[in-house]
């Protein structure tokens, strides 16, 4: 059950109770008549104010009206004009109502007509017992505010952090896509522009090298089909989040339209969190994508990943001759978001060029350690 359904239950709960009460109550002074009267009237408005439609102003106002009309009526069938027990709760949740869900002029508006109403009824008629339904309007009046801006506070915190949420995840999406599509999108393009060399020079070839796109292509395809099924499905995320067995895979690939990649990886298995895996082969793909965009001419790529107690190492090297012009195009988005994804786990990240020749980008990831007992 919702929510929402079970904050209803609980109200009608109280309503109902609060009838029964109503009606031991002054049955004896006011008659069966007025509390039969006051009890059907509250609880048509009662209903109204919870009913949870498109409209809740014209609801709000609907609910105001039949509070009126009954205020209206008791003078022609000599029943007391004051408010009983049941139309003041009935109003009191109305005005809560309004208060939560509509904007502040609206809601403003809607418990000053419910006051007015029930002050109306006041001045009709002089009450039979003096000072008991004025101090029972005022507390239904002080309930109703309370709650009210309560319950509007706690859903504005709600939907802010619903917003967050839903940022958060459009910004893990945007970075997730960046990775996947740079990487073999940049791979398809190299393939091309080889291709058409390949044509010109050597035609026989050329369908090899139309199959290595057209195998490219559907990696990329298949990448974003994963992508889209973790964030369908988060609880296989851990399970195809990549890890440093599938840095191989990658290293391979890259290998077949780039310069040749050396991988080093920590002897032993590499327990790392399912988090620190994904950052460490997200920081490899888009820095050996940035070689075949920024740096076609290198020769070699090494891949360093180190490990020990407290964290994980990973440098990306190149040997390409220094450029004026590199170190302002290697700034884009991919080295943003290896940045912040690394920023996001408590680590550093520094890309630059090397002393000499070559780029280097170098990011250091910490390890939980699990404290001794």
């Amino acid at each position: 059950m919702r929510p929402g359904t079970l904050a209803d239950a609980g109200l009608v709960l109280v309503f109902v109770a609060v009838l029964v009460l109503a009606a031991l109550a002054i049955e004896d002074t006011w008659g069966a008549g007025y509390w039969q009267f006051d009890c059907a009237a509250g609880a048509v408005v009662c209903v109204i104010a919870l009913a949870r439609g498109r409209d809740r102003v014209w609801a709000a106002a609907a609910g105001l009206a039949v509070a009126a009309v009954a205020v209206l009526a008791t003078r022609f069938v000599h029943l007391p004009a004051e408010p009983g027990p049941a139309m003041i709760l009935a109003l009191a949740v109305l005005v809560g109502s309004a208060i939560r869900a509509l904007p502040v002029p609206q809601a403003a508006a809607v418990a000053a007509a419910g006051l007015a109403v029930v002050a109306g009824a006041w001045l009709s008629a002089p009450p039979l017992s003096s000072g008991t339904v004025p101090r029972m309007t005022v507390a239904g009046w002080l309930a109703a505010l309370t709650i009210g801006l309560s319950l509007r506070s706690l859903d504005a915190r709600r939907r802010a952090t619903t917003e967050k949420v839903r940022r958060d995840e459009r910004l893990e999406l945007a970075r997730e896509l960046h990775d996947v599509v740079a990487h073999h999108i940049t791979g398809i393009v190299v393939q091309a522009q080889a291709a058409r060399l390949v044509a010109r020079r050597r035609p026989d070839t050329l369908d090899d090298c139309l199959a290595d796109i057209e195998s490219a292509g559907s990696g990329a395809l298949a990448a974003m089909r994963r992508v889209v099924g973790i964030l369908r499905d988060d609880g296989d995320a851990a399970s195809t989040t990549p890890g440093p067995e599938q840095l191989g895979d990658l290293v391979e690939r890259f290998s077949g339209h780039g310069p040749e990649v050396r991988l080093r990886l920590p002897g032993g298995e590499s327990a790392w969190p399912p988090e620190v895996a994904g950052t460490v082969y997200r920081v490899v793909q888009e820095s050996l994508t940035n070689v075949v965009r920024h740096a076609r001419h290198a020769k070699s790529v090494t891949v360093s990943v180190a490990q020990d107690r407290r964290a994980v190492t990973v440098e990306v090297v190149d040997d390409a001759a220094p450029a004026p012009v590199r170190h302002h195009h290697r700034g884009g988005y991919g080295l943003v978001g290896m940045r912040e994804r690394v920023e996001v786990l408590g680590g550093t990240l520094h890309a630059g060029p090397r002393p000499g020749a070559g780029w280097s980008v170098l990011a250091t990831l910490p390890v939980p350690v699990a404290e001794p007992r």
